[in-house]
Formats: structure tokens, C-alpha cells, sequence
């Protein structure tokens, strides 16, 4: 087994060429920006890697660092980058209404508010017409949670552990995974329930998610029956009768867990699950905010690929490829019931926000963005789970479009997450071959691949290619 892995070790991969020129950097020195990391930024903000990256430009899909170096970025800005960096069309757009108008807040008109609205809403489904202008993920969430609460007049709401739902004290009663919590009274209200993970959970089998690539886990179940699912129904229907009122506020779930490693519900599991909500008076909140803009390649928002309709959208991250700006997406019954009494949100629908999220839709809609996310990410996942099925320590590889997750674990049969020491040494060597890769799950073992939506073939070998390196040189060093 020793010499296997010695004489299968590859070349080094070759980097797409890439003909843009950085900049050459000009602040201050690699050690001077330490000593003030340490010195005066909040501690909880932590940095990846055993030497944090010194970034100083970006141009589409590609990083470069204080010293000229060159990286794909596979996690854009934690799912945020969704049109590539700096996008030019972006970026001009930006520019233009930088100097003509930044700012006049709600309580006048101004165009661009009103084009965003009517540009955006125009893509969802009746009745979600109406639009809230945040500026965050979290904020957006604890907008939707207040609705929930004041249309329906319940008060709990429905989780599933492992979910991400923002850090502000609202919803971390809602953000399920234990890392983000702190010790202070938060969750009142807020019940969690079975998460419905076909690789990791219970129950599992090869035909139950919605993805190129099924988990190793075998099942007798023939075409469209899902033993898995009907299990995970059960835990859902005893939350409902053993942890929560008769009648409730809300469920909220992201179509694919985005921090928790991509994690896949079971295909028919949401559509039951509104049904189950809607019966106690609930409303069903869709946290679009990593699956957003057509990262799931096959639709344009990941609750369409549930085939459900849900009552509240929360929108985020990609929403404005990095400017700040957020959004929730209701119907007009329900956006009716905030304007009982005063809400004010002094920077949502900022002039700036609103022209860069506009000029976001028309990238990817000109660049062919969303069918792009499926092309490439279909690709890299069908070439990932060759990975997969070459090693012991890739238990899964799953995901849709360019949402992808590879859980790595002991051993397949055993599915213990692999020992945070080995990942970080497979991690830190992608991206010295110069491969950026995010990181998630409840014991961060899952390596969460989530480009730019502008990332071709080329450049999915490239990483695929470098994956594989690491993941060889890691069973070198266990031999």
C-alpha cells in the first residue's frame, strides 16, 4: 500500500494562464499588518491558514496576494463573489452612481431603489412581489423571523440543527451549530429539529438527493419512494408534537446547508415539511442566502429545485458579488404586517447598493452565469467523485451547480470525521499549489468548494487536479 501512493504521486498541476496584471502593492509591510490584526481588530474575527493571506487584488475568479501571487478562489469571500471580482460592468456601475448620488435614505424616491425592486421581484414567483433592503444575511433573517412572528401572531419557529442563520442575538436562535454560539440567554422561541442528512444521519441511501452525485450508502428503495425521507418526516412530525404550540410562527431552512458543508435534504423532504408548517398556522422562510442567483445551475433560487413555494425570502451574499446589501422577498400580506408601526432600515436601498445589485442581475444574466454554475459544477463533481471513490478519506462529495461539499472522514463505513490535523495539512497544501478552499460542518470536516459563478472547466481540472495532489501526498505522510 506504502509504494502505491509513492509512485502515484502527480506532477505538479499547471495554473490556467490568466492575463490580467495586478497592481504592484504599496501599503504597508506583511508584519506591520499582523502586529495591527493583533493589536487593534476584534479577536473573534479569526483568519484562515497557518500564515493568513495578505490579499491586495482581484479580477474575476482569480486572488492576488501583497507579493504578486496568484490563487483560485474556490470560496469567494464565503459564497459572496458571485459574479467574479471586480466585475467590469459591476464596477463601472458602481462607480458612476458614486458620483452621482451615494445616499438619501427611505424617506424620499430615488430611481434606482424603484428599478431594483420591480428588476428583482420580477424574478420570483406570485405572491412574493414585495422587497425589504437590508444590508446583511443576519439582518435579513431577524427581519423574517419578526415578520413570521407578527403576521401570524405565534412565536415559535422551526429549525434544523446544523443550520446557519446569522450571528445577531435574534437569530442565533435560529444558527444551530454550536462554535457560533455564546454563553448568553438566545433561542427563546426558537426549536430545532433533525436534520435530515442522507450521508451523515440515520438514514440514507444512492437515489435520495438532488445532486449529480449520490452518498455511498446503499438502499432497496425503488423509483420514487424514499424510505430515508419518510424517517426523516417522522422526526419532523414528533418536533411538531412534542417541542412547539399547536400553532407556530415559522420553519426556516436554506434549500442546501451552505456553512454546515452543503449538506442535501432528502428530494421530497421540504415540500412535506410546508405542508406539515402551514397546517399549525406557520410560515415557511426560504434562506436563499448562499443558493441563491443561480448558483444551483439548474434554477435561479434553491427552494425551485424543492418544487415548494415558500411565504418569506432572505437574500444575501451573492446578491451583491461583495458590496454590502441584503434583501427580504415576501408577499404583500405579509410585508403589511411591518407596517403596523414604524420599521426604518437608514442604509437598505442605499442608491450604491441598489445600482451594483441591478448591475449583478444583468452579469448574470449576459454572462450566462446560472447555466455556467451548472455546466462547470456538474463537471467538477462528476470529477470529484472519482476522488471520492479513490480514497478511504473522501467520505462524500455532493452539492448542485457550483454549491459543492467533500466530507472528509476516517473511514466510509465508520463516517468519524477525519482529525482536524489531517485536514488542515491537505487544506494548507491546496493552497500553496495555489487553490483557495473554504471550510464547514459541526467539526469543520467538510471542504466547501464555492467559486465565483464565472469559473470554467479549465480552472475546475486545475483544482480538481490539486485536490487530488494533496489528498496523495496526505496518504504519503500516513504511510
Amino acid at each position: 500500500r506504502q509504494q502505491k501512493w509513492k509512485s502515484s504521486v502527480s506532477m505538479r498541476a499547471k495554473m490556467p494562464p490568466c492575463d490580467f496584471v495586478p497592481e504592484k502593492y504599496q501599503s504597508y509591510p506583511y508584519e506591520r499588518m499582523l502586529k495591527i490584526r493583533e493589536q487593534n481588530i476584534a479577536p473573534s474575527l479569526r483568519m484562515y491558514y497557518k500564515k493568513p493571506l495578505l490579499l491586495h487584488q482581484g479580477h474575476m475568479q482569480w486572488l492576488f496576494d501583497y507579493e504578486g501571487r496568484r490563487y483560485l478562489d474556490l470560496f469567494a469571500g464565503i459564497v459572496t463573489v458571485s459574479v467574479g471580482h471586480c466585475h467590469p460592468k459591476v464596477t463601472v456601475a458602481a462607480q458612476k452612481q458614486l458620483a452621482c448620488l451615494w445616499h438619501t435614505t427611505n424617506i424620499y424616491m430615488h430611481p434606482s431603489i424603484h428599478e431594483y425592486a420591480e428588476k428583482l421581484t420580477s424574478l420570483f414567483p406570485d405572491p412574493l412581489k414585495v422587497v425589504y433592503l437590508t444590508n446583511s444575511g443576519s439582518e435579513a433573517n431577524d427581519l423574517a423571523m419578526f415578520m413570521a412572528r407578527l403576521y401570524t401572531r405565534n412565536f415559535d419557529v422551526i429549525c434544523f440543527r446544523g443550520a446557519y442563520h446569522g450571528g445577531s442575538p435574534y437569530v442565533l436562535g435560529l444558527t444551530s451549530i454550536g462554535s457560533y454560539k455564546h454563553s448568553v440567554a438566545n433561542g427563546i422561541g426558537c426549536s430545532t429539529t433533525m436534520l435530515p442528512d442522507v450521508f451523515r444521519g440515520p438514514w440514507g441511501g444512492s437515489y435520495c438527493r438532488d445532486s449529480p452525485v449520490q452518498t455511498v450508502r446503499k438502499c432497496s428503495c425503488s423509483e420514487g419512494v424514499c424510505h430515508a425521507n419518510e424517517q426523516y418526516i417522522e422526526q419532523f412530525k414528533d418536533t411538531l408534537n412534542t417541542s412547539v404550540p399547536k400553532t407556530i410562527a415559522g420553519f426556516i431552512a436554506e434549500p442546501i446547508q451552505g456553512i454546515n458543508g452543503t449538506v442535501q435534504y432528502p428530494k421530497g423532504f421540504l415540500k412535506e415539511a410546508y405542508q406539515l408548517v402551514r397546517e399549525r398556522g406557520g410560515v415557511c422562510i426560504s434562506d436563499e442566502v448562499q443558493t441563491g442567483f443561480g448558483r444551483t445551475g439548474s434554477h435561479f433560487w434553491g427552494f425551485q429545485t424543492h418544487g415548494v413555494v415558500p411565504d418569506i425570502v432572505t437574500l444575501a451574499k451573492g446578491i451583491g458579488n461583495g458590496f454590502p446589501m441584503a434583501a427580504v422577498v415576501t408577499s404583500k400580506e405579509i410585508a403589511n404586517s411591518l407596517a403596523q408601526n414604524l420599521h426604518f432600515n437608514t442604509f437598505g436601498g442605499n442608491p450604491v447598493a441598489c445600482i451594483v445589485g441591478s448591475a449583478v442581475l444583468d452579469a448574470i444574466e449576459e454572462d450566462s452565469l446560472q447555466k455556467n454554475s451548472k455546466d462547470v459544477g456538474t463537471h467538477m463533481l462528476l470529477e470529484l467523485a472519482k476522488l471520492r471513490d479513490k480514497f478511504e478519506i473522501v467520505g462524500d462529495v455532493r452539492g448542485k451547480g457550483l454549491m459543492i461539499g467533500i466530507e472528509m472522514v476516517t473511514d466510509k463505513e465508520s463516517r468519524q470525521p477525519l482529525p482536524s490535523e489531517e485536514i488542515n495539512q491537505i487544506w494548507e497544501d491546496c493552497k500553496d499549489m495555489g487553490v483557495l478552499i473554504g471550510r464547514g460542518g459541526l467539526y469543520n470536516q467538510t471542504f466547501r468548494v464555492k467559486p465565483p459563478m464565472c469559473i470554467t472547466k479549465k480552472d475546475a481540472d486545475f483544482a480538481v487536479e490539486v485536490i487530488h495532489t494533496a489528498l496523495q501526498r496526505h496518504m504519503e505522510r500516513a504511510a
